[in-house]
């Protein structure tokens, strides 16, 4: 027969700077489970289409990049067909932007029921992270379809060659992760002192999404801007994807590197700052 002691959980404050409480994430896995079908299952609830929205949205940007900047702007896609390129790029920033939105409100959108209950905050953003796994998985599917069709039953299947770095789309997507959950949750930690931050995070990453490779090709950009350009952590990412796929794209093991060097960086300090801000939060909120 148990005791009393068996049912009781006692409930610390966080010491020092970078205190993660791995036990408890492990004691309330459940709830975990929980809140990851929650954000699925809420994110287009009442709506028509439901999950095909996974499917529409990047569908509907895809187009549109492919009339504004394939056709009109005539940007180049390194011999590639406008639809595909674009597809591919909108796949790989679409999961990390899906981590850093989701993760960046934690506070603001949980603030009631953290002032209620005590779990390790840290689930929230986590069970976002896994979350968004299930529409990338429904976005994957989509391209590859479209890449089977342009790869047998086009002309411009020649240029298209998937490669062995397709294996390496597990590391690419926990680097997605990583990377989004470390500037998500810099900005959720900021946003407990400073409001203004909840209303710049949407802009910030449309703004980086423009300075990532998204809608063109890392080799169009100058040789002497292209350091710059290897400092955004997705440009090596976004590159890789499409050599994976399609077998075009500027992969560089320095570029590479350097982007796991400060996706660690903004991880590591963004734990220590979220860490810091759950301690008092409930009180600025």
């Amino acid at each position: 027969m148990k005791t009393d002691s068996a049912y009781e959980l006692v409930v610390q404050p966080t010491c020092g700077w970078l205190r993660i409480d791995w036990q408890g994430l492990v004691h309330y896995r459940d709830l975990l489970f929980l809140l990851v079908r929650r954000d699925f299952l809420a994110q287009y609830k009442q709506t028509i289409l439901g999950p095909l929205w996974f499917i529409v949205q990047p569908l509907l940007t895809t187009l549109v990049f492919t009339v504004v900047f394939g056709k009109v702007a005539r940007i180049s896609t390194d011999g590639l067909p406008p639809m595909l390129f674009y597809l591919c790029g909108t796949l790989a920033w679409g999961y990390f932007a899906g981590c850093l939105g989701g993760t960046s409100i934690t506070f603001l959108s949980n603030a009631g029921l953290f002032g209620k209950v005590y779990f390790p905050r840290l689930i929230v953003p986590l069970s976002v992270v896994i979350s968004r796994l299930f529409a990338f998985g429904i976005q994957l599917a989509t391209f590859v379809a479209f890449l089977f069709y342009f790869k047998f039953f086009t002309a411009a299947g020649a240029a298209i060659h998937v490669r062995w770095a397709v294996l390496l789309l597990p590391a690419l997507l926990l680097h997605s992760a990583l990377l989004g959950l470390g500037v998500g949750l810099w900005i959720t930690a900021l946003t407990t002192k400073y409001r203004d931050f909840s209303y710049l995070s949407q802009f910030l990453t449309q703004l980086w999404m423009y300075a990532t490779p998204v809608i063109y090709p890392f080799s169009t950009i100058p040789e002497r801007w292209r350091g710059v350009v290897a400092l955004n952590p997705m440009t090596s990412i976004v590159e890789t994807y499409r050599c994976a796929f399609l077998g075009v794209g500027t992969v560089s093991a320095d570029y590479v590197a350097l982007s796991v060097l400060i996706t660690l960086v903004l991880l590591v300090t963004a734990l220590a700052a979220f860490s810091r801000a759950e301690r008092t939060f409930v009180d600025t909120i």
